[in-house]
């Protein structure tokens, strides 16, 4: 009877070494597996904050980098690259090759919001970007300058905005962050207009807030909190459910007449899409025991963004994916768009 092997037609000796081969190959196949993942990490591992220096993604990231260096055993470089609302950052890192060493710190802006709010978005935050673990939860506020005007409360800002449609300005982390959005939406909520201002980062946007060359800002109750409490900015509100411990005066969305008002972020931490079940299973495992330290865990409280702990990445990349869909309509009803 004729083999259909397609060993039938060599010789013994050519069959006896093709068979050794094969088992050599399966016996090396997991030690390069081992090799690939299993010794990850075994060099410094870089992380992408896609913001200029000191708004929250870098001071977040900056708190985090130690205790991750600590328990990974490598060094965790973080490295600014801000621009196009956070995208150009996030698809750096989304076209970088999967091998463990360079992740992203994106956020809802350069996920759930821009896959809407670029219709030429280069890179798919499901498809080409792997979730690892999300690290904290970022309510903001709206804060209004007190340089140039006597507006100081909720309603005769609301009032003047309506006055003179189109007047005055707010300002933003740049076009499609959070606060970009979170602006644009509050405007069509209360049926004003005002120009959008982007800036490169959260501290350029707070120095034009404070010198009145915009009107009002959203961001992080933490790093408005200082200006607020100086009177070179009033937080009118903050879009939580509880009143803030750092801003115990101020009242929440809820309490000014807000109650639907949708304005909330959160930052993860993705690499590259294909990244190696053991890679993504290990740093997951890293942010969770970073943010389960006790002194890193105080301290965002402190600042006023609870860290997100107990997620799976399986949870974060469902998770993900139900944000793009749930911000597609406040996108498209904000008017906000970039080509």
């Amino acid at each position: 009877m004729k083999s259909n092997s397609l060993n039938s037609g060599m010789s013994a000796p050519m069959r006896r070494r093709t068979v050794l081969a094969g088992a050599a190959a399966l016996v090396a196949a997991p030690r390069i597996a081992r090799a690939q993942t299993g010794a990850w990490p075994n060099r410094p591992i870089r992380i992408i904050v896609p913001f200029a220096t000191g708004g929250g993604t870098d001071v977040t990231m900056r708190m985090l980098a130690p205790k991750l260096a600590e328990v990974l055993g490598q060094n965790v470089v973080v490295e600014n690259r801000p621009g196009a609302g956070s995208t150009l950052g996030t698809d750096f890192v989304a076209k970088s090759a999967p091998d463990g060493y360079t992740f992203v710190l994106a956020t809802l802006s350069s996920t759930g919001i821009a896959a809407t709010l670029y219709p030429n978005l280069p890179y798919d935050p499901v498809r080409d970007l792997t979730a690892i673990a999300p690290t904290v939860f970022i309510p903001t506020s709206l804060a209004i300058t007190t340089r140039g005007w006597d507006v100081r409360t909720l309603d005769a800002f609301v009032a003047a905005l309506k006055a003179r449609p189109g007047a005055y300005s707010y300002g933003s982390s740049g076009i499609g962050t959070t606060g970009h959005i979170a602006s644009a939406n509050f405007l069509s909520h209360i049926g004003a207009r005002a120009e959008h201002v982007p800036y490169r980062g959260a501290g350029q946007s707070f120095t034009a807030i404070i010198s009145g060359e915009t009107q009002f800002t959203h961001d992080i109750p933490s790093l408005l909190k200082p200006h607020h409490d100086a009177g070179n900015a009033k937080v009118l509100f903050v879009n939580q459910p509880e009143r803030s411990v750092l801003l115990p005066d101020v009242p929440t969305a809820t309490e000014v007449g807000l109650p639907d008002y949708k304005a909330y972020s959160w930052y993860g931490i993705f690499g590259p899409a294909n990244l190696p079940a053991p890679v993504v299973a290990r740093m997951a495992a890293a942010i969770e025991q970073a943010l389960a330290d006790p002194a890193t865990g105080n301290r965002f409280n402190e600042m006023g963004t609870p860290p997100m702990r107990g997620w799976t990445p399986q949870r974060f990349s469902t998770y993900v994916a139900d944000e793009v869909v749930a911000w597609a309509p406040l996108v498209r009803a904000s008017g906000a768009r970039v080509e």
